[in-house]
């Protein structure tokens, strides 16, 4: 008798028992827009169900995600006022200082808390830095990234994770937290983070589409894979704590490669323009979203993300208590 390969037969508590792919809300972040303003609760048009929070709003947002049993949030600030040097990023009295300082006080150590460290939330022309003839200014706008990521530990971050893609960040807040005491702190560097169409609802989100031109001088290629090896080999070498990979779904390779090179713990920026595209379809009746999301989920993680920030974090959560993924 000829004796065939076999596909593993079981049932579905079999499967659960040798899935290959595990995850826990444990590994999920939550991203968390915060608006100038009082009593406001604002849906962001091309995301549906998520929202821009005032202060006064801002707690039973993440109170509703403690709910679900997401326990850690990345911050964005939207200001009332913008310049050219987004000089409000550092204010001691920032939008972001303020909701640190809120909601550590509200929930202490239960939550963790992630703060965005950029201007380009801040600058009157939508850029990440300052602005030179040549195009950004790398080195002058370090300096201003130095006095961000510390304005925020002042405020009771428990870590800063800087998207503005100049060269040497990392090592420079390593140098400017250490400096003021600081060296608990840890670094979540955006060490791969792609030119990518996938951003276009995020800006709407936060109020940061570039007023003139683009980010391509300062962000990657999404051609190249061999750029993100380098770019995290550079951001470790300087003393990033974590690495991330942005967008996700459109870089499952690089993910894998850059899993395959370190140790360090890999995080993956499931973006604004995937959750929507999600939405859209689930919206249209072309997709079932919730094994969509589960699907697309677990495709990040089998890749080799450690950590999933992403805007179904709740969703997520609430999929892994059910048994749906996990």
């Amino acid at each position: 008798m000829k004796i065939r390969p076999r596909r593993l037969r079981c049932n579905e508590l079999m499967r659960e028992m040798v899935r290959e792919t595990r995850v826990s809300s444990a590994s999920l972040i939550y991203p968390v827009f915060v608006e100038a303003g009082e009593n406001k609760k604002t849906e962001i048009t091309s995301m549906p169900g998520q929202y821009r929070y005032t202060l006064d709003r801002l707690n039973e947002g993440i109170e509703e995600a403690i709910s679900f049993g997401v326990f850690r949030f990345m911050l964005f600030g939207i200001p009332a006022e913008k310049d050219e040097r987004g000089s409000g990023a550092y204010e001691e009295n920032g939008i972001i200082q303020r909701a640190v300082g809120q909601l550590k006080k509200t929930f202490g150590d239960r939550i963790q808390v992630i703060t965005d460290v950029c201007l380009c939330e801040y600058t009157s022309h939508g850029h990440c830095g300052v602005l030179c003839e040549e195009g950004v200014a790398n080195d002058e706008t370090l300096e201003i990234i130095g006095q961000v990521a510390l304005s925020h530990a002042k405020a009771g971050c428990d870590m800063v994770a800087p998207s503005d893609m100049m060269d040497g960040d990392v090592g420079h807040i390593r140098e400017v937290l250490d400096q003021a005491g600081f060296t608990h702190i840890p670094i979540m560097s955006y060490s791969v983070k792609y030119a990518s169409a996938f951003y276009g609802p995020f800006r709407e989100a936060a109020g940061s589409k570039p007023q003139f031109g683009d980010r391509n001088s300062y962000q990657m290629d999404f051609h190249n894979q061999r750029e993100a090896l380098k770019e995290v080999d550079l951001d470790l070498a300087e003393g990033a704590d974590f690495i991330m990979v942005k967008p996700a779904l459109s870089y499952l390779d690089v993910i894998s490669r850059v899993k395959e090179r370190t140790n360090t713990p890999l995080v993956a920026y499931s973006v604004s323009g995937e959750y929507a595209m999600i939405k859209a379809c689930a919206s249209q009746g072309l997709m079932d979203e919730h094994r969509l999301m589960c699907e697309t989920a677990i495709s990040i993680f089998r890749a080799g993300a450690d950590i999933l920030i992403t805007y179904y974090a709740k969703e997520l959560a609430q999929a892994i208590r059910n048994g749906d993924i996990g």
